[in-house]
């Protein structure tokens, strides 16, 4: 259940072991791809290109595509267990962390989740979004909060040469900011940018990066932390020649701030009028206590990138704590710890919205390794014809795309764009989405 990466990994490594298998990959939105389509920022050309290496296993004869079916809906557990001997969940994270902080919940406070999915065009959000904010904070120190401050800080025409829909074009033209201000609580060393994506920051002829060289500030355990990572050391060099650097005169302004805690989205009649930071410092072991010192922001909203969260899955153990599905090796557990028969994760929902796409193959190969060691224990379905499920689905009236429609529908977006010198421009409503894959 799911065809992003951690579903097609999963899918490719099975299929490529000595089992006599065929694969089915159910996706809830018409096309494939999960992430790579929804979650990962339109200016990121490279990190899509994976979906090159993604679309040859969904060609494989042996693996097939079902989407727009919506587990739990459309399809349940018991249902699956009709048709197949194994089912693996890999549904991700697409959901926001909470923050508990007075005002969260005010007009102009934001999860970064809803804001991708606006800007990546998710058929299930609203088509507009309310972009009248002059300075804004971002709340976080990952890549989500680097893509979310990164959108807001560019001009639309930028983006003109990505995917991003009409709808979403002339959001961002529309949008008055001048400033966005991305605050982290601790220091540049527990900064959780990688090099490329910070580096990228500075591309754009359209917004100069500010980091305050006060914020610049080690202890020794972010100096332990800096010789055992390269990776955090090239962050680092990166944020330190910003910071020494003189200001320039682009337009519009993206702040990197560090040891500012966020403790209140202040607000007014209901609505963001500014963010209070605590002024944090290091106590040597790479954390941070307060001191007292709270500083006052003026900004009209309020993006929290702190983190995603997977969702409880129908039928399947979840904890709700961590996010995920309790497993031991992605065979998933009950709530006594016993095996659950046949039911396997893998990806975010199996270990947490942590580490880059590339780690989700170690996973899926940890996952279908279990999966192939219990083989001859699991229990056959009753309909194991490979048309039984399609009989279900059709039956059940349910408008599954294929493969098959994902190439129709491939090529209509590419149609789009090619008027306009794109290479495509990505269809929304869901409803247009299963029209031109079914047609």
């Amino acid at each position: 259940m799911g065809a992003g990466p951690a579903g097609i990994y999963a899918a490719d490594i099975l299929d490529k072991s000595d089992a006599d298998v065929s694969i089915d990959i159910f996706e809830r939105m018409p096309a494939p791809f999960g992430l790579i389509r929804y979650g990962v920022a339109p200016d990121h050309p490279r990190i899509k290109g994976i979906v090159t290496a993604l679309h040859k296993v969904l060609d494989k004869p042996g693996i097939r595509l079902l989407g727009n079916i919506d587990y739990g809906t459309d399809i349940k557990l018991d249902d699956l267990r009709e048709f197949y001997d194994a089912v693996i969940f890999s549904t991700g994270a697409s959901t926001d962390r909470p923050l508990a902080i007075p005002g969260v919940e005010l007009d102009g406070s934001h999860g970064a989740a809803d804001f991708v999915s606006w800007y990546d065009g998710h058929p299930d959000v609203p088509r507009t979004w309310p972009l009248t904010a002059t300075s804004v904070a971002v709340l976080g120190v990952g890549n989500v909060a680097l893509d979310v401050a990164r959108i807001l800080a560019k001009t639309a025409d930028e983006l003109l040469t990505t995917d991003i829909p009409a709808n979403v074009y002339e959001g961002l033209k529309a949008s008055p900011v001048t400033d966005v201000h991305v605050f982290g609580r601790r220091g540049p060393a527990q900064a959780k940018f990688t090099p490329l994506e910070l580096r990228e920051l500075d591309h754009s002829p359209n917004v100069e990066v500010i980091v305050d060289p006060e914020d610049i500030e080690f202890d020794e355990g972010s100096i332990a932390t800096l010789r055992a990572s390269k990776q955090v050391d090239m962050v680092v060099k990166t944020l330190q020649e910003w910071a020494i650097r003189d200001q320039g005169t682009r337009p519009k302004r993206l702040h990197l701030h560090f040891f500012h805690s966020p403790t209140e989205v202040v607000g007014e009649d209901g609505k963001v009028t500014g963010l209070r930071t605590e002024r944090t410092e290091l106590t040597g072991d790479g954390n941070v206590r307060g001191t007292g010192e709270f500083h006052d922001w003026d900004v009209q909203a309020v993006y929290r990138a702190v983190g995603y969260l997977s969702s409880h899955l129908a039928e399947v153990p979840f904890d709700h704590q961590s996010g995920t599905v309790p497993n031991q090796a992605g065979r998933v557990l009950d709530i006594d710890e016993n095996q659950l028969p046949g039911v396997y994760v893998t990806g975010w929902i199996k270990r947490g919205p942590i580490g880059l796409i590339g780690h989700t193959k170690g996973d899926a190969a940890e996952t279908i390794a279990s999966l192939l060691a219990d083989a001859d224990n699991l229990v056959q379905p009753a309909h194991a014809s490979p048309d039984a499920i399609l009989d279900f689905l059709t039956e059940g009236g349910v408008p599954f795309t294929t493969w098959d429609g994902w190439a129709k529908l491939d090529a209509y977006e590419r149609s789009l764009g090619e008027p306009h010198g794109r290479e495509r421009i990505k269809v929304v409503e869901r409803e247009e989405m299963v029209r031109v894959s079914r047609e």
